[in-house]
């Protein structure tokens, strides 16, 4: 997402909104498909527009754009992404009031630690509503009256969406029939989906498989997975083998 600040008759000058004190330029061949013989008709000062970084210059700050190679599902889900981004930070604003900081001392204190932890600062506070409570936020080792405040605006605010998670399975099973043992265990965890839940167990390579789960909020995508890992987990022993879950895996 970017600010158009200056518009030349051979490109147009922009600020990128995301980046603070980084400035971008979009040559006049990369402002629309085709020839463009006024620039103005496509671009105009102010005007907010979306683009695709082609190269950057990192010493000088400055990036090469492009608004015509920006499909339009790009397009639109860079704004949502944008608006969403937005929301999340008027209610980071909220809580700032109430704590007596300014914007930027709350995202020193939260904003910045919840992003590392979530990838966004919606995708934080979207968590925090879909679980109805403060602990997301906790985990990212923000303030406990901080987590508390935004967990509250963003009950209030924010109506989740549908969450994926994924966690990992390691089955062995030494036995003649180990193959049909762990395929028997697999087939016992479809038996935990039910309702809009959905699950699917990917192949990984022996013995690892990965969990992926489809549902409402995190809450029930939790339970389900670990319930139905046990399950698997319980039937293999059963059977003289092993198993182990792991919620995520650490490279390296």
């Amino acid at each position: 997402m970017a600010t158009v600040t200056r518009v030349e008759d051979h490109g147009a000058f922009v600020d990128l909104d995301e980046y603070p004190g980084v400035d971008g330029y979009i040559h006049i061949k990369e402002v629309a498909s085709g020839w463009v013989k006024n620039i103005r008709d496509h671009v105009k000062e102010g005007q907010k527009v979306i683009a695709k970084v082609i190269r950057v210059n990192p010493k000088r700050k400055y990036a090469h754009l492009s608004i015509r190679k920006v499909t339009d599902h790009q397009r639109r889900e860079k704004l949502k992404e944008w608006k969403r981004e937005q929301r999340a930070e008027k209610l980071l604003e909220l809580a700032a009031e109430e704590m007596g900081v300014d914007l930027d001392e709350a995202y020193e204190v939260a904003g910045y630690k919840l992003m590392e932890r979530y990838g966004s600062l919606y995708d934080a506070l979207e968590r925090a509503a879909a679980e109805e409570s403060a602990e997301p936020l906790k985990e990212a080792g923000i303030p406990d009256e901080w987590a508390e405040k935004l967990a509250e605006l963003a009950i209030e605010n924010i109506e989740p969406s549908r969450v994926k998670i994924e966690a990992y399975l390691d089955l062995m099973c030494p036995a003649p029939n180990g193959v049909e043992v762990i395929r028997e265990a697999l087939k016992r965890m479809e038996a935990f989906e039910e309702g809009d839940v959905k699950m699917i167990v990917h192949y990984v390579g022996a013995p690892r498989y990965r969990i992926v789960v489809d549902a409402p909020d995190y809450r029930t995508a939790e339970k389900m997975v670990r319930k139905a890992a046990q399950a698997a987990i319980e039937y293999v022993e059963e059977h003289g083998g092993e198993g182990e879950f792991h919620r995520e895996i650490e490279e390296g």
